[in-house]
Formats: structure tokens, sequence, C-alpha cells
């Protein structure tokens, strides 16, 4: 059977290939997000994604060359745009938010006194006096025209294309709230009594809407207001991320230490890092020994040791020792740089719900318009008045403005990407999230994710009498230049003891068998070391003792490799090794069974190790001795069966089985071919970043569905309501502009999703 797709997939290639990303200005809200995309997506070849709650436009497939082809069709549209260098800041966002502040200002400020005014007058004849109405009028002329300026400019140039969108409705309660008051300035509404709160008005204020219009223009503008700021904030997240590598690097020169422009680094070339500075670019450790800050890009409070040969990534910060550095990798081509663009992109890209909501945003719209004209014409001919219809019908207008549906699911999305990039956790995309949500089954690789992919010594028997310590220094002495992972354990073990090992002569590598050489003592003697299986002994005319034989045995069916030792023609001793198992193994798959998630560790390792490993980690299920081809398999039939896969692994070998899962989760550590495949890649060392990631997805799951459900719900209730009287434009404004805030406020909450969270 085919897996079955619970999502569109998007290949991860596509977004690090060809495309166009566009700071989008005078977009209001979700609608006019979604007529771009339309007019963008009718270019040949382009394939145009635009997210309101961003600000931005990504077109795949597009070269960067035509990028002005893109900036024609969004401005042919009324809008206005301009292409963006990977890992910037929007410039609209400031400019954005200090322009709704200054109108909010000036609309709070005209507003407070223009109602407590009309209120008076309209209640009190005696303290009227001559043109008080045209007074009033003026007082509002700046609020409504000049503060709801945004509205009205919106409104315009959608009607220019012959389409609607939220501000449609926002500019029409406002004008006419203000008309309304003009025409009945001028022209008395007769039989018509005003209702202010405080009782009947007397006769004379019976048409005056003046302070809906500028009370209502208050409300909404503090609701943008508000969500431009948290907008703002949401995206300031990964911002920080992409600032992390530092603008000047010290570089080694033969003059000595010279401080230079970061892009003036070249790959090869030698950088100091003094402790307390960043790492400038990654590269490997030349000199020097020192512990290593990620916490800012992973999330990860524990320091790890670094020394000669090791690596380091721009971005983390270096704590005591000084370090000299060769760089490898440099600017754009860094792993931090490129987890930024992936990011950056993830919050770009829309989710499958977020489309069926513009869908629903491009409909709404002019079915409320339809709904405020029956109501202003039912409750003509149902003998409400004039004032009582107007009212109705402008309150179906205010109060149904979707502003919240649109920024139901984007917000909560910008969120959720920029809280996991602080924590290690690189969601790629919306469709990430969405799988998340309905994942009962995580297939786990067992080498470089489950285990180190580092052997350990695990036994070291001497036979006879030989001594211990003595049979260690020697074999040592053999592997101690080896670059063989065995090798490497027994290395480690002997220095972990204080040996020193002597000189060894006439070093051999037998490939498939083992090593053999001539271990020097102090006055010259030669011991003749041949380290490897039981067949190469037997080849070389050792007789293996049975309780070897055993030994072997035993250690296979245990997982782990043994390795014998002979010293001058004899089998002296043997030595067994295994993989690594992390330490934060056992802890993140028990925290994922507590999920009601179940594990499988799929390998091709023999059954004996891979069981080893399952025990000990505390997995459900075993797969082994699968070839790399054949873990895709292992997750098609598991899919079959009707299970929803996320699979987590790091090597080429994993990538077919990472592409093929409901869900991708890659280790930062595996290869290109493995970060490609994935949906989210897990940039922390400790692998309790995989049950953090599933959780912060589903969490930000929760809380899209959360805000849809309110939206939804709200505009359904609050449109009979308006309809039928019940709610005056006020009181409308109001609610809308609240609910907005609601579903901003809301998102805003995954901020403080901590690792670990149950």
């Amino acid at each position: 059977m085919m897996a079955v797709e619970l999502t569109p997939r998007v290949n991860a290639e596509d977004l690090l290939g060809d495309r166009v990303e566009l700071d989008v200005s005078g977009m209001t809200c979700a609608a006019c997000a979604g007529r771009i995309e339309r007019k963008l997506n009718k270019l040949d070849g382009a394939s145009a994604t635009v997210n309101y709650a961003t600000e931005r436009a990504m077109v795949l497939g597009w070269p960067p060359e035509r990028a002005s082809d893109l900036v024609d069709a969004i401005r042919a549209a009324g809008y206005d745009a301009k292409p963006v260098a990977e890992g910037a800041e929007p410039d609209g966002y400031s400019d954005r938010v200090k322009m709704l502040r200054s109108r909010l200002i000036v609309a709070a400020v005209l507003a407070i006194p223009l109602g407590d005014a009309a209120i008076v007058l309209a209640l009190s004849p005696q303290l009227r006096f001559p043109g008080w109405e045209w007074a009033l009028i003026a007082g509002a002329v700046p609020v409504v025209f000049w503060c709801a300026w945004p509205f009205h400019r919106a409104a315009w140039r959608n009607l220019r294309h012959g389409a609607t969108s939220m501000d449609t409705l926002v500019s029409l309660g406002v004008l006419a709230a203000f008309f309304w008051s003009v025409v009945g300035t001028l022209f008395r509404v007769p039989g018509e009594s005003y209702w202010f709160g405080y009782g009947m008005a007397p006769e004379g204020a019976d048409s005056l809407y003046l302070e809906a219009a500028a009370a209502i223009t208050t409300f909404l503008l503090a609701g943008r207001y508000v969500e431009a700021r948290s907008k703002r904030s949401a995206r300031g997240v990964l911002a920080a991320i992409g600032k992390l590598a530092p603008t000047t690097v010290r570089v080694l020169r033969d003059s000595g230490e010279e401080i230079v422009p970061i892009g003036e680094l070249g790959v090869g070339e030698r950088f100091v890092v003094r402790p307390g500075e960043r790492v400038a670019t990654d590269g490997q450790v030349v000199s020097g020994t020192s512990s290593i800050d990620t916490s800012a890009m992973t999330g990860e409070a524990e320091p790890f040791d670094v020394t000669t040969g090791s690596r380091v990534l721009a971005g983390t910060t270096n704590l005591n020792g000084a370090l000299v550095v060769e760089a490898q990798r440099i600017g754009a081509h860094t792993q931090l740089a490129e987890l930024a663009v992936l990011a950056e992109q993830a919050q770009a890209r829309k989710a499958s719900v977020q489309a069926l909501v513009d869908k629903v945003v491009a409909v709404f719209v002019p079915v409320v318009l339809v709904i405020s004209a029956v109501t202003l014409v039912v409750w003509l001919l149902a003998g409400g008045g004039p004032r009582t219809a107007f009212s109705a019908a402008m309150s179906v207008l205010i109060i149904a403005c979707p502003c919240a549906l649109g920024l139901a699911t984007p917000t909560a999305l910008m969120v959720g990407v920029g809280r996991g990039g602080q924590l290690g956790i690189l969601i790629k995309g919306p469709d990430a999230l969405e799988s998340s949500g309905v994942i009962d089954t995580v297939v786990l690789d067992k080498t470089g994710t489950l285990t180190t992919g580092a052997m350990r010594l695990v036994e070291f028997t001497p036979l006879g009498k030989t001594d211990g310590l003595a049979l260690l220094t020697l074999t040592s002495a053999v592997e101690n230049d080896s670059e063989h992972p065995i090798a490497r354990a027994l290395v480690s073990e002997a220095k972990a003891r204080g040996l020193v090992p002597p000189r060894a002569e006439r070093v051999q590598a037998l490939p498939g068998s083992g090593v053999e050489g001539v271990v020097m003592d102090a006055d010259g003697v030669g011991t003749p070391v041949l380290i490897g299986n039981a067949d190469l002994m037997r080849d070389r005319g050792l007789a293996v003792p049975e309780e070897v034989t055993a030994a072997v045995d035993a250690a296979a069916l245990a997982g782990r490799t043994a390795i014998l030792i002979g010293i001058d023609g004899t089998v002296s001793g043997y030595f067994s090794v295994a993989d690594t198992i992390k330490a934060s193994a056992p802890a993140a798959v028990a925290r994922l069974r507590k999920l009601g998630l179940r594990t499988i560790l799929v390998t091709g390792d023999r059954r004996s190790a891979a069981e080893d490993v399952a025990r000990f980690v505390g997995v459900d299920e075993v797969v082994a001795e699968v070839l790399p081809s054949e873990k895709a398999d292992v997750i098609v039939k598991l899919q079959a069966e009707g299970r929803r896969v996320a699979m987590v692994g790091d090597g080429i070998n994993d990538a077919g089985a990472l592409a093929t899962a409901n869900l991708g989760m890659a280790m930062v550590t595996g290869t290109d071919v493995a970060l490609k495949s994935a949906d989210i890649i897990l940039v922390r060392r400790s692998l309790d970043v995989i049950p953090d990631a599933i959780q912060l997805s589903r969490r930000t799951l929760r809380t899209i569905r959360g805000n849809l459900v309110w939206a939804f719900g709200y505009n359904v209730a609050a449109i009979p309501l308006a309809a039928t009287g019940h709610l005056n434009p006020l009181i409308a404004g109001f609610a809308m502009s609240l609910s907005s805030i609601f579903v901003v406020t809301n998102s805003m909450r995954l901020r403080r999703f901590k690792a670990g969270a149950n």
C-alpha cells in the first residue's frame, strides 16, 4: 500500500533553491495577503505564499534576478514590496507600530471629550450653543479622516480592484456613522429619539452618531496597535538567533592577531576566540582547550568541552580557555545561517488550515455586507425607524469584521516556530506542526541517534598470570596512532587510567582483521603484539582457548564486539567494545511513551545488539538487520497499518525514511541529506529535544485550534445579536478589538513553553 500523507509535503531542497522573499507593505488583513498571493501565482512558474502575520511573500522556483517582476505584480494589486536579504528584519514593522501609535493617541485624545460633550449637550439643552452640532462634527473630522485613514485607504484600494476585505467593513461603519450625523444635522429625522445610555435625548440630538464613529476608530486602532507590537515581538525571537554571529573576528596573520570584519574571513584561515567571545564561524579547533556554551542557539544549559580536533559552530560562546580555530564554513554556509534561513521560511509558509481560513474570509466579507444591507431594509420595513435600522446595520458591519479569524493561525505559527528556535528545535514549516498532532508512533534510528556512534570499552580481561595494566599498556601503544573507533576506545581507557604508552614500531593495519606492531621497552627490546579477531589469531598460528571463544560468542549475543590480544605468540587476553548509549536516551524514550506514543527502534545492526540497546532505553519494539533502503519500507508498512509515524534519524541511510514518514526529525549532527529530508531539525544534543519538539508542536496546534474556535464562534454568535439590535456600534467595535487582542495574546503564551514541560 502507498503511504498516506497527512498534509502536503514541501521538499526541503526547494526551500534552499531558487526563491525570492519580499517585504510587503500595505497589507491590513488576511484578505490582502490572499489577493497578493493569487496575483503572484498567476505568474508562470511562480509558487507563492504570502503571510499576513510576517508581512512577507515567499516565491519558490523564481530566479532572484527577476524579483522586479514580482514587485510589479504586487504593485499592480495596489500594494508595495521590495526584495529582502536573508534573515533581514522587515522594515515595515517599526514604521507600522509608530504610525498606529500616533493615530491611536490622536483618536483617543479627541474621542474622549467628543463623547463626553455629545452626551452632555444631548441631555442638557440649556448648555447648547449656536452651531454646537457642527462643533462636534469638526472635532470628529480628524478622527474619522486622519486616524481612520489606514482603513479607508485599504478599503478604497480593494474597491478599485473589485474586492472587499475586513477594512471594507470598518471603513463603511465609521464613514456611515459620521455622514449619518452630518445628514441628520442638516435634515432632522422626525419621530426619533437618541439613546446615549443615560436616558432619552431631547430634540436635536437624535441624529448624532459622532461619538460612535470616534470610539469605533479608537478601539480598532488600539487592536491593530497591540497586534502590530505582538507581531514584531514574535518575529524578534528568531531575529535574535540570526544575530548570534559576531560582526568581527580576530584573524591570525603574519603580523599577529588582526581584527577584521567577518566578511573578510576566508575558508582555511585561522582565527582566535578569547574567553567570553562568540565563535565567528563554523570551524575546527587547531589548538587550545575550553568549554563552549550553546544555550543561546540550542537552549541547552550544559556547556561541552572542546579540544584540538573538536568542531565548533558560529554563534556559540567560548567560556574559559583561548582557542585557535580554522574556518571551514563561512557566511551563508554556516550552520547558524542555514538554520536561520530555514526558520524564516518556516514562518513565511502557510498551514493548510490557514489556506481554508483565507477562503472563508474571502467569502465572509461580501456575505456580511449583504447581511448588513438586509438588516437595514428589514428594520425599516418593520417600522423600527431610520436610527434603529442604521444602528443595527452598522453594528453588523463592525462586529463581523473577521480580523481575529485572519490572525488565528499565522500568529500562533510565528510564535511557535520562534520559541522552537530558542529551544534548539527548528521547525521547517507548518505541515510539521499539523502532522505532530496526530502522530502515534515514533521510529528511532540507533547509531548516531540513540547512541553516540563512539565505541566505549566494556570489558578488558587478561588471561592466566598476565598483568592487566601491562597488557593495556602494550595494546594502547600499538593502537595509539589509529583513528579506528575501537582503537580510540582502547586508548581512551588507557589515558583514563593514567597509562603512558611506550613507542611502537612496524605498526601495520590488517584491514578487516586487526592490527599488529612491536612495542619497544626502555632497553630497546621489542614485544610483538597482535590485536584482532579469532580468525586472525588462528591464521597466525595462535591457539584460541575455549574460554575466549565462549566470551566472544557471549559478547556477540550482548551486542558487543570482542577483540583478542596476542603477545609473543600467545593469546594473552581479550576486550570488548560497544557503542555508547546517550545518557539522555532512557529519559527521552520514557517521556515519549508517557505522551502515548509507541516507540520502535530500527537499525541495520545485529538483532542482539539492537535488543541490548532497546532494553536499556526502554523502547517498545525492535526492527533489526534492515538495509538502508528497507528503512523506508518499514515506515510504509506501519502507515499501511494505520499508524501515523514520526522518524528520528541522522544519517544518509535515514533520508528515505525521514522523507517517507508523516513527520521527519533529524539530529543536527547528521548528514546534509538527512537534514534536507526532515521536517524538524533537532539542534540540541540531548535527546530530550525529541519529546520537547513533539510537545511544542502539539501545544502550537492546540493554540491554533483554540484561536479558530474563538474567532469562528465569536463571529457566528455576534452577527445575529447585532442584526437584531442587541449590540450598539460602540460595544461592537470594542468587542471586535478585544477578539483580535485575545487571539494575539493567546498565541504569545507559547513563548512561555519550557523544555521538559509535560
